[in-house]
């Protein structure tokens, strides 16, 4: 075909897709409905034009039209990658485990549920051997939820639940794909009814073996990226190449899935991307990839779309049956997934809980695309299939997406209005009612100062005042009448305008290149989460999410284990590390807080909520701080070096500030400001990078914060640093239950425990230490010791504890004073023991 027509009806087609978008806004339809039916009307029209006698004028454009070199691999090796690679890219994946439960269940189990069901029940009622309807069941098993997601986000509906559909939009055509591969390899060689058991097996090693081919490729990537940092087009460069170098060094080479190879890959660079890149850099890199995909979405449809009247060619009455069962079988699968499993995952706790009309829209939204009609015509194109396999494929494929897209997709907008999601809850209409009355009264006085400014004349003036303040008073009256909304609801909006702010702070630093690209994501991550848990649970959401920050997690407690037994100290660096740039990001970002609860939201919620936040905040910032001075008593030094690197990156954005106003007033020329700025450049990468941690300076550090170490020498003091272990506790941790057995001494390095004993408690902090008194009298312990905040430990076994009692009389002086606090006889203790341990 002539290039010159194919570069033709390509340009024309990128005219369809512009103008596509305004037109399903105003036809309210889901963009990708408008896209298929502006290709099926393509396709029809280039189809009658060929045949009809009216005209033969336009016979060459019908012609080139239908016989556009369009095939599914095509769709498989040019488009696919570039939606999937795109979607990893645009996901916050640390959101995304939050909710890896339901994402899986619908990604991976409803797709499994979906083809067996569809494949066994048209088994029952056609021709077809069972390799064939499982088949068939993979090819439309594969959702397209852009629709739902984009509806979703245009009312507002829960972030969390559209986070779902999307983690499902990203891996469900990786599963569908592998399935689709794994029973056209069964139609293929002939197998018409396979081992459901030996499918299956096969189906876990396609995942593995894409993902490793994934992550290989995303590494080697990165590490390019990495030695071409100066050059931005280059690594962006790198990234385009990498989805489809993934996808064919997975498909040709090593014979597993190229989309999960993708998914897997763009995984990779998502989690390490920003940490290599500047933030710069990973933002245009994002805003290239969006452009593709966007390019690719639309071409996928219209093209494929193209295609339906040439599956549709031999359709029979009989077919209609088949394809109702096709349709009955799908919506029953996806429905026993969304109101059976996803419930009862939620019952157990391994998933957060989707209400019921949000499942009805998921289930009603559950639209079929691009990637079905690629797949059924792959399997069109094959001639080692029957013909009546293809024919059915075909037609049962298409069938199936025209009907998605034409009636459900048509009517998805509908049925979310019948379920009430496009409405604003009583709480949110109080909110904006609120937010307008302020917002105005903003307005008023800055336009008055305006006015006064400018001298600009007084009756116009007047006149569009008064105008303006009947609208301010209209918009005070309706706030004030919103009496409906309790205190407790004042306050979760309050939360929720304060987490807002928090996150607008750290978006604000990262375009400023204050933070470090490593950090920048995890913190922004902390926000978005603060912002869910204070719209789900209110206060008490709030301080949960905000205290994962502050306490030792459980990959923290893994790191400690390897560093203590294995001496394994890489993620113990890396880990503390990060919880030291973060906890002094927090408390930069926090103290921006004080301003804005003191404006806008006392303006908007009232004095009593005000100071609930402002108490709020003053809390998280006692816990931030306490969490800092363990840290610095276990690393003097590191926290003033990051300080340090703060102020000097702060200082590169406002020398980078200032030479692009000269450049803007004339002051320095283009070639000068270019020099300017790689001086610059080169300044911020070297800032970039976080210092060294020394693990290894960490016992010894602590022990000479104990007074009861005074009086050791160098070498007993270096056996010590080896013998003592660290353990740490978050708040409300129980280190000491009463009547276990008496075994090792603890030393508080920082934070504070609670010890309670025959109805009394006492708190003890920094310096003392606790456990040995029950250990020197051999006894089971009759105390419970309960961690009062995030503390650090030391903790020593009796053999090492006597040694060092023996050695130590500020340790022997410590004991005895603790045992007479308690009653306890001093003989009883047996401190002049001596120990038959060697040294």
């Amino acid at each position: 075909m002539d290039i010159v027509v194919i570069t033709t009806i390509i340009a024309s087609l990128f005219v369809v897709i512009g103008v596509a978008e305004p037109l399903a806004a105003r036809m309210r339809l889901p963009y990708s409905v408008v896209l298929a039916l502006l290709g099926i009307v393509i396709g029809l029209a280039a189809t009658y034009f060929l045949n009809t006698d009216l005209t033969d004028a336009l016979n060459p454009v019908a012609r080139a039209i239908i016989d556009l070199p369009i095939r599914s691999n095509v769709f498989l090796y040019v488009f696919l990658p570039t939606l999937l690679f795109q979607a990893t890219l645009g996901m916050n994946l640390r959101r995304m485990l939050d909710d890896w439960v339901p994402i899986l269940v619908m990604a991976v189990v409803a797709v499994v549920a979906a083809t067996l069901a569809i494949g066994f029940a048209l088994s029952w009622v056609s021709m077809l051997p069972l390799a064939a309807c499982l088949l068939i069941g993979a090819i439309v098993s594969t959702t397209d939820p852009s629709a739902v997601v984009s509806i979703f986000r245009s009312i507002s509906a829960p972030r969390r639940l559209s986070r779902i559909i999307e983690g499902e939009s990203l891996l469900n055509d990786a599963a569908a794909v592998a399935l689709f591969g794994l029973f056209m390899g069964f139609v293929l060689l002939g197998r018409p009814d396979p081992e459901l058991g030996d499918a299956l097996g096969r189906f876990p090693l396609l995942i593995a073996g894409g993902a490793v081919t994934g992550w290989l490729t995303a590494r080697m990537a990165v590490w390019v990226m990495a030695v071409v940092d100066r050059w931005e087009a280059a690594q962006i460069s790198v990234s385009v190449g990498l989805p489809y170098l993934s996808y064919i060094v997975a498909e040709q080479s090593v014979g597993a899935s190229g989309v999960v190879a993708v998914v897997t890959a763009g995984l990779t660079l998502n989690l390490t991307g920003p940490g290599r890149l500047s933030p710069t850099a990973w933002t245009n890199l994002q805003e290239v990839w969006d452009l593709l995909a966007h390019w690719a979405g639309a071409l996928i449809f219209i093209l494929a779309a193209l295609l339906i009247p040439r599956l549709l060619e031999e359709v029979r009455p009989s077919d209609i049956g088949l394809l109702c069962v096709v349709v009955l079988a799908a919506t029953f699968a996806r429905a026993v997934i969304l109101f059976g499993l996803l419930p009862f995952l939620t019952v157990i706790g391994l998933s957060p809980a989707v209400d019921r009309p949000y499942r009805t829209a998921i289930l009603w939204g559950g639209l079929r695309g691009a990637v079905t009609l690629a797949l059924a015509l792959a399997v069109t194109e094959s001639s080692h299939i029957p013909l009546e396999t293809k024919r059915l494929v075909g037609i049962l494929a298409t069938g199936f997406t025209l009907f998605t897209l034409t009636v459900q997709g048509t009517t998805l907008r509908m049925v979310i209005a019948k379920l009430g999601l496009d409405k604003l809850s009583p709480l949110d209409v109080a909110l904006s009612r609120q937010v307008v009355a302020v917002a105005l009264q903003t307005v008023r006085e800055d336009v008055s100062r305006t006015a006064d400014n400018y001298n600009l004349t007084h009756d116009i003036v007047r006149s569009e005042a008064k105008q303006f303040g009947e609208r301010l008073d209209e918009a005070v009256k309706a706030a004030e009448d919103s009496t409906q909304i309790l205190d407790r609801d004042r306050i979760t909006l309050g939360l929720i305008a304060l987490a807002g702010a928090e996150r607008d702070s750290i978006l604000a630093r990262m375009r400023e290149r204050t933070l470090s690209s490593a950090l920048s994501e995890k913190v922004l991550s902390d926000a978005d989460r603060l912002i869910e848990g204070a719209r789900t649970g209110g206060r008490i959401g709030y301080q949960r999410v905000s205290s994962r920050t502050v306490v030792y997690g459980r990959s923290f407690r893994i790191a400690v284990f390897l560093h203590n037994r294995l001496r394994f100290s890489r993620p113990l660096k890396r880990l503390t590390a990060d919880r030291f740039e973060r906890l002094l990001t927090q408390r930069l970002v926090l103290r921006d807080l004080d301003g804005f609860v003191r404006g806008r939201i006392r303006r908007i919620h009232g004095r009593r909520v005000a100071e609930l936040l402002d108490d709020l905040l003053a809390r998280r910032l006692e816990a931030i701080e306490t969490a800092l001075e363990g840290l610095r008593l276990q690393y003097p030094g590191y926290a003033e070096e990051l300080e340090r690197r703060f102020i000097r990156r702060t200082a590169l954005r406002l020398e980078e500030r200032e030479y692009a106003i000269m450049r803007e007033d004339g002051l320095v020329g283009e070639e000068l400001y270019t020099v300017l700025m790689q001086e610059v450049a080169v300044r911020r990468g070297l800032s970039q990078g976080r210092p060294a941690l020394d693990i290894a300076l960490k016992g010894r550090d602590l022990v000479r914060q104990f007074p009861l170490f005074s009086d050791l020498d160098k070498a007993s003091l270096r056996k010590l640093c080896r013998a003592l272990r660290t353990r740490h506790a978050n708040a409300g941790d129980i280190i000491i239950s009463k009547d276990d057995p008496a075994r090792s001494v603890f030393f508080i390095a920082s934070g504070a425990v609670e010890v309670e004993f025959a109805g009394h408690s006492s708190r003890l902090g920094r310096g003392e230490m606790f456990g040995q008194l029950a250990m020197l009298m051999k006894r089971p312990r009759h105390v419970e010791v309960r961690a009062l905040a995030p503390s650090t430990l030391l903790t020593l076994d009796e053999v090492r504890f006597r040694r060092l009692i023996r050695r130590s009389k500020a340790m022997r002086e410590s004991v005895r004073k603790s045992a007479e606090n308690r009653m306890i006889d001093p003989a009883l203790l047996a401190l002049d023991k001596p120990t038959d341990a060697p040294d």
